[in-house]
């Protein structure tokens, strides 16, 4: 039985295991979908521990934006840092969501040991994750192009901390 809780952005970050979705959140001018609710029912349906598994994304509960830009910076960096796992998913849009703060964080992170990169090849602007992957590729993290691959190696890096995770 699966035993996996939320915690969004600027919520209490519990102890124990957890994987952050980190990538470009959708703008309130050009709504979009977000790619979050996918990943966590796919990471709801491949963990299998008993232990229970957290997941960080900084997108706001019911909407509702942090009254200052640096709370929510200050959230999103130690939510990151105390993460088993880093889940990069950049489906690059630039009109939509080019992930510009997304760049930024994949640098602070890609050299963790914690970090997993998934960028779809059928995103509208896969060439502006050309150097990420490259990046990524040259320190070892992994590179995947399906969600559900890059939520598989996630939860493949919180198993190989010690918790037992996927099937």
């Amino acid at each position: 039985m699966s035993s996996v809780r939320l915690v969004m952005g600027r919520e209490p970050i519990p102890a124990g295991p957890k994987v952050f979705l980190a990538g470009p959140t959708p703008d309130k001018k050009l709504p979009v979908p977000s790619w979050r609710p996918e990943a966590l029912a796919l990471i709801t349906a491949q963990w299998t521990s008993p232990e229970p598994l957290t997941v960080l994304t900084p997108e706001s509960r019911d909407g509702v934006r942090a009254e200052r830009y640096e709370h929510q910076v200050d959230w999103e960096t130690e939510a990151r840092a105390s993460s088993t796992a880093i889940l990069f998913w950049i489906p690059r849009d630039m009109r939509t969501m080019p992930g510009m703060t997304t760049n930024v964080e994949f640098g602070l992170d890609v050299s963790s040991g914690r970090a997993v990169l998934g960028c779809p090849p059928d995103c509208p602007h896969p060439e502006r994750n050309r150097y990420l992957i490259y990046v990524a590729r040259r320190h070892g993290v992994p590179v995947r192009e399906t969600l559900t691959d890059t939520v598989a190696e996630a939860l493949a890096l919180v198993a190989a901390a010690g918790t037992p995770a996927v099937r």
